[in-house]
């Protein structure tokens, strides 16, 4: 009996990778599980999209999905601009990063408030557990204050949020979830993979080996008890008939509709939240921050920022796939440039 198979006639085995070799019960074998979930109920074809990662454990587990899918893993930090010029150089490419909190947000810092303003057709990954685990667990840059870990010490210094630094960086999509919540996963990666332009997505990637005591602000335990969800979401693609079941009440639902046609259904649950308000968005995280929540959802989302390929004009031909006369400027357009430095 063969396998069931999506629109683009695949099984769920052929957006698989490699057996894992992180540890037993680490968060990133979790997102990895659910980015092969959502690939194939999206029907996406794996040639289409193209895999980035730097170093750490993170930036292991693109091995882990989508063998079939082209991949390029680059130096510590640097994996934002390895996606710019493959994005660039072929926009018919979905980009999929995968990154972690010390590649990102130590490292990488620089590299990520760049793409930012970029808007690049990117989904960024985060896989988030506050330290480095391939070398020995070292508080990250994302690590709480006053964090002790048994042969690190106490951490003295805040923490950097991903998704504050995403939102004033101007990213065009925010959203943060928990490993251990993986249907909340798989929807917001669902209607990442379906924005146009870069979509940030932190998630809370629990470290079994370095640090999973249950105070940890990054461990299942903690997660568990201070999870606090701005919405229930579900995403429907465009071939699909759009159906509200009974429970979403006349008040309490948010539909965002997304370039491709496809929605994201937003149910209110204890707040009335509008995901397209930048400032409350900042606000909201700032909250989380200071009572100590770990706020998930889709937290901001802009669909009127004009991506890279929009700003630059670029053509649907890959660049490597034009002829010479195509990309060479003529003697006019040289002058005409040559004209403007005068």
């Amino acid at each position: 009996m063969s396998s069931k198979v999506n629109q683009a006639g695949l099984s769920k085995g052929d957006y698989r990778g490699a057996p894992s070799t992180l540890c037993q019960g680490c968060g990133h074998n979790s997102i990895a599980s659910q980015i092969i979930a959502a690939a194939y109920e999206l029907d996406i074809v794996p040639e289409n999209m193209v895999k980035f990662s730097g170093i750490g454990c993170s930036s292991k587990s693109p091995t882990y999905f989508l063998s079939r899918s082209f991949g390029f893993n680059g130096l510590h930090g640097r994996m934002p601009a390895l996606a710019t010029g493959a994005l660039f150089a072929d926009v018919t490419l979905k980009g999929l990063g995968v990154s972690g909190d010390g590649d990102t947000a130590s490292i990488g810092m620089g590299q990520f408030k760049h793409i930012l303003r970029r808007n690049l057709n990117l989904v960024y990954i985060v896989e988030n557990n506050g330290v480095y685990g391939l070398t020995k667990g070292q508080f990250s840059a994302t690590a709480e204050k006053g964090l002790r870990l048994k042969k690190q010490g106490v951490n003295p210094y805040m923490p950097v949020d991903i998704c504050m630094e995403a939102l004033v960086g101007g990213a065009s999509f925010v959203a943060r979830s928990f490993a251990g919540d993986p249907k909340q996963v798989k929807e917001l990666l669902k209607a990442a993979i379906a924005h146009k332009g870069l979509a940030i997505l932190d998630i809370i990637s629990p470290c079994v080996s370095f640090n999973n005591q249950d105070e940890s602000y990054h461990s299942y335990g903690w997660a568990k008890d201070h999870e606090a969800p701005i919405h229930d979401i579900s995403f429907i693609p465009v071939m699909d008939e759009i159906i509200l079941e009974d429970e979403f009440e006349p008040g309490e639902m948010r539909d965002v509709t997304m370039h491709d046609g496809s929605h994201i259904l937003l149910k209110k649950l204890e707040r009335d939240y509008d995901p397209t308000n930048r400032m409350e968005a900042i606000r909201i995280l700032d909250e989380n921050y200071r009572n100590d929540m770990l706020l998930t959802g889709l937290i901001y989302i802009n669909k009127d920022v004009p991506t890279i390929e929009e700003v630059h004009n670029l053509p649907e031909t890959a660049l490597n796939r034009m002829s010479e006369a195509q990309l060479r400027p003529t003697p006019e357009t040289l002058e005409e440039i040559n004209a403007q430095m005068f």
